[in-house]
Formats: structure tokens, sequence, C-alpha cells
């Protein structure tokens, strides 16, 4: 992996969650190259497993966690094994979090719903419910852990994963886009209740990214474009998805207490302009 930035974090210990997907599993590899002593902690054991062993061959200094971001204990116990074998936590990447389909419509207008279609009015309690617990509390519980290794020692930053529809929701995720709005809540209000005590939080948000989770909803079997995703990149000016290694630099960016020193309580978004077009 080529890292965005010469930035280095020699010695620092960051706890990543959400380490087994793609785009955290990235974040946890970059550190690592960076010098850092990285904790990965997924659910999917297997996957942070192997993605320290990746690490380790390569010389990296890396551990791998079974962790439910949604069970303070299960959490408490990771912290206490972490502290162990890496050390107090200086950076929290908070990056557990997803949808549902059973917090998803299937139409994006009520007016346009066909028979058999999952409307508004269809949509599972326990699917929002879900959605909004993973997202938000698997950030609240993490940094309710591992802040407190901060707060002892008046130094460190968290970093969330917030969305661009936490700025204008897209259609058919309502509870998604909800979470990740909260999500940028909160993160202003960590940066506010840690200000005193030396701790920064802040978040990026990204733009449209292909992962695994959606690449259904935006390629066709023979991979040309959804309709879906044609409407993304028309609104797109630059015309094209976000690469998930072009989350490094910012990052690496709001994590360098050097370089972000007086930042605190932003969520940066990362998105190829796609806030930035009205469609006009």
């Amino acid at each position: 992996m080529n890292l965005p930035l010469n930035t280095r974090f020699d010695g620092k210990v960051v706890v990543v969650t959400g380490a087994g997907g793609v785009l955290c599993g990235d974040m946890a590899r970059a550190y690592a190259q960076a010098g850092a002593k990285v904790a990965a902690l997924d659910l999917n054991e297997d996957k942070v497993k192997a993605l320290a062993d990746e690490m380790k061959a390569q010389g990296y200094c890396c551990e791998g966690y079974k962790a439910n971001v949604l069970d303070p204990e299960a959490l408490e116990q990771v912290h206490q094994q972490v502290l162990k074998d890496l050390g107090p936590c200086d950076i929290l990447i908070n990056g557990a979090g997803g949808n549902n389909p059973r917090a998803t419509t299937d139409n994006e207008y009520q007016h346009e719903a066909k028979e058999g279609q999952k409307t508004f009015f269809d949509l599972e309690a326990s699917g929002v419910d879900f959605v909004f617990k993973l997202n938000f509390q698997g950030t609240l519980l993490p940094t309710q852990t591992f802040a407190k290794d901060m707060v002892a020692r008046k130094s460190g930053c968290i970093l969330n994963i917030s969305s661009m529809n936490a700025y204008i929701p897209l259609t058919k995720i309502p509870a998604y886009s909800g979470a990740k709005a909260a999500i940028s809540n909160f993160t202003q209000w960590l940066a506010t209740h840690f200000a005193g005590s030396g701790i920064r939080a802040n978040a990026i948000a990204p733009g449209f990214l292909v992962s695994n989770q959606n690449r259904a909803l935006l390629f066709n079997p023979d991979g040309t474009p959804t309709s879906r995703s044609a409407k993304i990149l028309a609104g797109t000016p630059m015309g094209r998805f976000v690469d998930p290694e072009e989350l490094l630099g910012g990052v690496f960016f709001l994590t360098d207490d050097k370089a972000a020193s007086a930042i605190t309580g932003v969520v940066l978004p990362i998105d190829c302009g796609f806030a930035a077009y009205s469609g006009v």
C-alpha cells in the first residue's frame, strides 16, 4: 500500500473497530505501515487474525481481536488484552457500522411503489433499531471503553466514520442516513466534552465507494452501472467513485497531533465533489 503522507505514528497504539471490513482493514494496514502498534477489532475474528498475520509477516505490529462493539463487557475484556499486548490507546478509529436490508425500502418514492415492494410502511422496527445501535452505540461504547486511556494521560484522538448522507439523506436508507447524522452530531459533542482533557474528536464523511456491501446496488451482473449508480455519477463532479485508499490522507491528517493540533469537532467530506454540486 502506498501511504498518502509521510506522517509517522511510531509508538502510537491505534485501535480500529470494524477492521474486518475493506475500508477499516486498509486503515489498520496503513497505520501499521506508518509505525503504529495496531489493534484490529471486529466481530469476525478470522478476518482480523488474518489481517494481523499479514502485517506481522511484513514486519509490522498488529494484533487481531474478536470484539462486539455493542457489548460493553466484551469490549472491556478486549481493552484489557490490548493494554497487556500493546499498551494504552492513543488513537481510536470507530469504523464499525453499516446498513441492514430490514431498514431499507425497495422504492425511492412512495408514489412509485409497486405491489410486493418493501415500502416505508413495511420497514421493520427491529431492523431500524439494529442500524441505529450498530452505528451510534457501536461508536459510543468503544469510545467509553478506550477513551479512558486518553483521559488518564491527557492526550489522544478519536476519529469517527460519518457519511455524506449525514448531510443530505439518500433515498431508500432512512435509518442509515439518520444514524450517520447522529455520528456527526456525536463527534461535535465529543470534541466539546473532551476539549479540556487533551483529546481531539473528528470524523470523515466518505462519499460513494464501491464495497462488497453495495456492489450489487451499483453494478449489474454484466458490470454495467445500475440506474442508481448512473444517478450517483451524474451528480458527482469528478464523475467517479471514491477509491477506499483515498480516505487515508484525511484519516492520517486528522489523527496527526502536529498537523491537526487545533482541529477538533469537524467532519471532513471525502466525496469527489458530490456535496458541492447542485445538480444544475
